[in-house]
């Protein structure tokens, strides 16, 4: 009997990646991992065949699996990514498979437009504008008022997005951007966008459906890099209704509506402004809150959708489930990780997971990159899990030697 395949393009190993591989296995498929660099997935092996390919040529890609198909069924194509996804429909088109809209991904993941197709429809959104250059970015600033977000037109995980509230760090982060040091795609296109400020908010959703609402600590500003997240968010009725039917509003402007899409929010004193929408499923943590919260597993289900089986979307418990990311303060090598054993013990901690190991060196970006790992606990109430999330993370402990001056040593 040939075996039936999941082709998983470029997944996240640090990431979601190992979710889908371990879900694949368990649906009883055999996960494939096309990659340009198959050596980053050498955790996730023997799990998994990881073959190389040039995952940013399609002809390679539809190549590749033609090849695959001599010797597996495959079942379903997908991947984790914002900068393949559209790949991925354009693949399960080709083969006669369910997948996302190619051309609503691609759209969504240009924040320009993405940004034009929410105002068009009516969605609440930041005021922005387009700049290329130093003059550009100035005007827009000085027509939309201090302070303003500058952020890449393409891109994820926050990188290059920076607050800038006062004139220098203006400057100084246009000259971050356009001066070589950001690694653009293609030529430089910049949003400068007016700073919507409120708690922040999430919704996840899965076709049409609402799984859940959720809220984030996104830390210490310039930069947006989350510190902590939970769901449930404690949110009115009337608020929790006005997510969901901008949310829906946001849907139908950008052709949405197949497979996973996440949507961030700025609860502000006009209501909630849209800050972003992702066509994809989140990143870790948020799929194991949501399972923890609702016990609906986001990566099994996206997968179920992909192969063209029936999804499962019922919400069995009602707990609130959430996670501390752990970040350095300070540039250096990591000497020790201590205590992951005690707090992991701790009852109603779920996760302790750590993405670098001692010896590994620490250059902080800025961005959400830099959080090193991170402790999720749940409990049926929003008090007891805080309290286990954080007698879990005092737990813990860690020592990084600064690049500088290898005697001094920081602790969390």
């Amino acid at each position: 009997m040939t075996r039936r395949a999941l082709i998983l393009i470029e997944i996240y190993p640090w990431d979601v990646g190992p979710l889908y591989v371990q879900a694949a296995l368990r649906l009883g498929l055999h996960p494939i991992i096309l990659s340009a660099d198959p050596a980053r997935y050498n955790r996730l092996t023997p799990q998994s065949i990881v073959i190389r390919v040039d995952t940013d040529n399609l002809d390679a890609l539809i190549h590749e699996c033609l090849q695959l198909r001599a010797n597996y069924d495959i079942a379903g194509i997908t991947s984790t990514g914002d900068s393949f996804y559209a790949t991925v429909g354009k693949l399960c088109r080709h083969f006669d498979l369910p997948g996302p809209d190619p051309e609503s991904v691609e759209r969504c993941c240009d924040k320009l437009v993405q940004r034009q197709l929410l105002a068009e429809a009516g969605v609440p959104i930041p005021a922005y504008r387009l700049a290329a250059n130093a003059t550009d970015i100035e005007r827009s600033a000085t027509e939309i008022g201090l302070p303003v977000i500058l952020k890449p037109a393409e891109g994820s995980f926050s990188c290059g997005v920076r607050l800038c509230r006062t004139v220098d760090e203006l400057f100084e982060h246009s000259t971050y951007l356009l001066g070589g040091k950001h690694k653009w795609q293609s030529s430089p296109r910049i949003l400068v966008e007016e700073f919507a400020q409120g708690p922040y908010f999430s919704a996840e959703i899965m076709g049409n459906d609402i799984i859940g609402i959720g809220t984030a600590d996104l830390g210490d500003l310039p930069y947006f890099v989350f510190r902590e997240c939970a769901f449930p968010a404690a949110l009115a009725y009337d608020q929790r209704k006005c997510i969901a039917e901008v949310s829906l509003n946001c849907l139908r402007a950008l052709g949405l509506g197949w497979g996973p899409t996440g949507i961030e929010f700025r609860w502000t004193m006009r209501g909630p402004v849209v800050i972003e929408v992702n066509p994809r499923l989140p990143c870790t943590p948020t799929p194991q809150l949501i399972r923890l919260a609702y016990g609906i597993d986001l990566v099994t289900e996206h997968i179920k959708l992909a192969i063209g089986e029936a999804w499962d979307l019922q919400k069995r418990q009602s707990h609130t489930a959430a996670a501390r990311l752990l970040v350095p303060d300070r540039d250096g090598i990591i000497d020790s990780i201590v205590g992951e054993s005690r707090a992991v013990a701790l009852s109603g901690v779920a996760e302790v997971n750590f993405r670098v190991e001692p010896k590994t060196p620490i250059l902080r970006k800025g961005d959400s990159r830099d959080w090193i790992g991170y402790v999720i606990a749940a409990s049926p109430s929003l008090a007891r899990t805080e309290e286990i999330l954080e007698r879990a993370v005092s737990l813990i402990d860690w020592s990084i030697t600064p690049f500088s001056t290898r005697g001094e040593t920081g602790t969390t």
